[in-house]
C-alpha cells in the first residue's frame, strides 16, 4: 500500500473534495484509510456510561484509497507515488519531484 499512517492526503473525489487531512489508520485488506477530519457522518447514540448525554454524534468513516492522493512532503503537492529499490530496501518516491518520501 502506498499510503501509510501519519501521511498527509488530499481528497480528490466526493463530498469533501479538496480537503487536506492526516491519515490516522490504514485498512490494507479493504483498501481504505481513516482520516478524522474528513468523511464525517452523524450517528444517533443512546445514553450509556461512556456517552451519558446521548444524542447525535459525528463519526469519521474510512475513505477508499482511490479517492485520496498523497501530498508529497518535499514539494507540497498531491502526487503519484512510485517505488525505488536500493540495496534491498524499498523506498517510496514522488513522481513529480523524484525525491524519497
Amino acid at each position: 500500500m502506498k499510503i501509510k499512517s501519519n501521511d498527509t492526503i488530499v481528497v480528490i473525489k466526493g463530498k469533501d473534495k479538496g480537503i487536506k487531512a492526516k491519515v490516522e489508520r490504514v485498512y490494507p485488506k479493504s483498501g481504505k484509510v481513516l482520516a478524522p477530519t474528513v468523511n464525517k457522518y452523524k450517528k444517533h447514540m443512546k445514553k450509556s456510561e461512556s456517552n451519558p448525554q446521548g444524542g447525535v454524534v459525528e463519526v469519521p468513516r474510512p475513505l477508499k484509497i482511490s479517492n485520496v492522493m498523497l501530498v508529497c512532503p518535499k514539494c507540497k503537492k498531491p502526487a503519484r507515488i512510485g517505488y525505488e529499490i536500493v540495496d534491498d530496501k524499498k523506498y517510496r518516491v514522488c513522481k513529480k519531484c523524484n525525491k524519497r518520501i
